[in-house]
């Protein structure tokens, strides 16, 4: 069901949960990642980024997750991830997502508040929620990139000049982490938090350790962005399946186990982030 996620946001930035955003590739995890939330009674959003968007037209994305999410028993938002431009966001809402997020955080400080308000002002003419994110996270496979931490004074700043509903962070997590080594920066999450009341947002989660996972619950982190676990359960699985099964060519068969193993992390992640089956 397709259900008003700013109230569930700030719902979960009040107790001691937070919602996973699955960052998702087709169908397949997809529909797994649906299992899971209605096994665990869990409102989750569907997330596309850009190499999704690259791959399959925005257009596509929105009619299949939508499809998904109105035919789900749990709330599911159909979430764009890391947008860059204003058109993205607006053929976004109008394929049918239902939150958006736009990343300026490669911007100046200025240049991201002047761009995110324009984004967040058409958005909310359609009563779509919208993030942004202050500080820049690297990525694990892309050499020489540096983190910039998020600076509790300019993340107040943008939320007061932007209106955004929800502010992503870089506390000391990095895109496509494979593996839970991430060193969360409580400190300055703590600093942030107490000064900017907008509920607040994780990326690259996949990275986090799961004792860490159990201490954001009980922050204003209200939603985790999670794709590099499902998409190691999936690739592990499917190279396992090929390598059993050489004479395999029925990808729908060969996508069976893959899907369950998706299935099976996205439920440990949900238990992880205060839910129970």
């Amino acid at each position: 069901m397709i259900a008003d996620f700013n109230k569930i946001l700030n719902k979960a930035a009040q107790n001691n949960y937070a919602l996973a955003a699955f960052n998702v590739f087709g169908y397949e995890d997809a529909h797994a990642v649906i299992q899971a939330a209605e096994d665990m009674n869990a409102p989750i959003l569907l997330a596309t980024n850009q190499a999704a968007i690259d791959h399959m037209p925005i257009q596509c994305w929105g009619r299949l997750l939508r499809s998904l999410a109105e035919d789900a028993h749990v709330p599911v938002s159909i979430h764009l991830d890391h947008a860059k431009d204003f058109q993205t966001v607006a053929d976004a809402i109008h394929s049918g997502y239902t939150s958006v997020m736009y990343d300026g955080s490669h911007l100046p400080l200025h240049e991201n508040i002047k761009n995110t308000k324009e984004i967040t002002k058409m958005a909310h003419a359609f009563n779509v929620p919208v993030e942004g994110e202050v500080g820049k996270l690297s990525y694990e496979d892309i050499p020489g990139q540096e983190t910039e931490f998020t600076d509790p004074e300019e993340a107040k700043i943008f939320v007061e000049e932007t209106g955004v509903d929800w502010l992503a962070v870089s506390v000391g997590t990095v895109q496509r982490m494979a593996k839970q080594e991430a060193e969360i920066q409580f400190q300055r999450l703590k600093a942030i938090e107490q000064i900017v009341k907008t509920p607040l947002v994780i990326h690259g989660s996949s990275g986090v350790t799961n004792h860490d996972l159990k201490k954001l619950i009980q922050t204003k982190v209200s939603k985790l962005n999670i794709g590099t676990a499902l998409r190691v359960a999936f690739g592990h699985s499917l190279a396992n399946q090929v390598a059993a099964s050489p004479q395999e060519y029925d990808r729908l068969k060969l996508f069976a186990e893959p899907m369950d193993r998706v299935k099976e992390e996205a439920l440990n992640k949900l238990h992880l982030l205060g839910f129970n089956s």
